[in-house]
Order: structure tokens, then sequence, then C-alpha cells
């Protein structure tokens, strides 16, 4: 996949590179990022590099790509969002995304989503039908992002998901190509 950059003008996402690395392992330090994504942890530098130099590379060489969160043009990473693909149906992805715990609750994540999503949606882009949100129980900020951002919930996956060695419950909710990016309603209030 060709490398895109995206902005609204005060979110810019890029290919994270090697200058990211030592962003990348400060932010997962930070034990909520620990609670709720599947990161190795404790979180080494070497994790980060293999992140940068593997999972990212692999990404934009297929159809998976992941961004850099910046606040800025070419400035500090600060997070990170990706859509990933599978092999044997390119018309839907998942998306996942982490932000350091200093810049949360501004509003960069819905703006970072929204973007993620034109992109997927777009057929100059991904040309995607369907993009899928999944997370862990519990993850009420990830999934004020997904209501806010227009995802349908969909259900709860009981013990559908691994977590360094231990299943945990998770909840799904998507957007559809034809579904508005507002604010979507049906969503249990407990979630």
């Amino acid at each position: 996949m060709e490398e895109q950059t995206l902005t609204d003008g005060t979110v810019w996402l890029d290919r994270p590179g090697t200058d990211d690395i030592d962003a990348v392992v400060e932010a997962c330090q930070d034990p909520a990022i620990a609670e709720w994504v599947t990161i190795p942890w404790p979180y080494v530098r070497a994790d980060a590099e293999e992140f940068i130099g593997t999972t990212v590379a692999e990404g934009w060489a297929g159809s998976s790509p992941v961004w850099a969160i910046r606040t800025a043009e070419r400035g500090r990473l600060i997070g990170t969002i990706g859509l990933g693909t599978r092999p044997h149906d390119q018309t839907a992805a998942e998306i996942g995304f982490w932000l350091a715990p200093e810049h949360r609750a501004r509003g960069i994540i819905s703006r970072s989503v929204a973007l993620t999503c034109d992109f997927g949606f777009d057929p100059a882009g991904m040309g995607l039908v369907r993009i899928q949100w999944r997370a862990f129980v519990g993850n009420r900020a990830s999934a004020a992002v997904a209501r806010k951002s227009g995802f349908r919930y969909e259900g709860l996956a009981r013990l559908g998901g691994v977590q360094r060695g231990i299943r945990r419950d998770f909840w799904v909710a998507a957007r559809l190509n034809t579904d508005r990016p507002g604010p979507a309603d049906g969503w249990p209030a407990e979630v």
C-alpha cells in the first residue's frame, strides 16, 4: 500500500518510523495502555523496535496501515491508530488505537478515528465496506470514542480475546460505509 498522510489541520497521521521508537516506549509504560491493548508487558525498547520494524512495515507493505498520531506536522508521536485487514477479505478491517495519557480527553482520538475511517471507506483509499472496533470489557473510554464516531454496538464476545495468555470478554461494534459518522444510538448503558 502506498503511504498516506492524513490530516484535518489539528491532527496529523503518518507512518511511524525509527525516530518514533523512544516515544512509543515512553507511552507504552502507561498501565492503562497495558490493560486495554495487547502489547507485551513490561514494554521495552525491543518491543517498540519490533513494532516499527515488523508490524508497521508489514502493514504498509500489505493492506493494514498503521499511523503515528501527531498534533503537528512531523511532531512527536503521541499515539498510534491502524486498520488491520485479513488476507481473505480486503473489504473489511479492524480499527485499533492508543494515545499517551497526557493527550487524552482532548478529542485527538476522535479526530484520528474520523480521518482513518474516511480513508478506509474512500474508494480512492482502501474502499472498505466494514470497519470493526472491539475492546476488552471495561474499556469505556474506547467505547465512548467508538460510539461518538458512529460505530454501532453489535454485542459481547464472551472470552473472545486473549491478552498475555488470559482469555477475556470483549465488546464489538462496527461502522459500514453506508453508516453516518455521527454518534450512534443503541449502545447498552453499561458499555
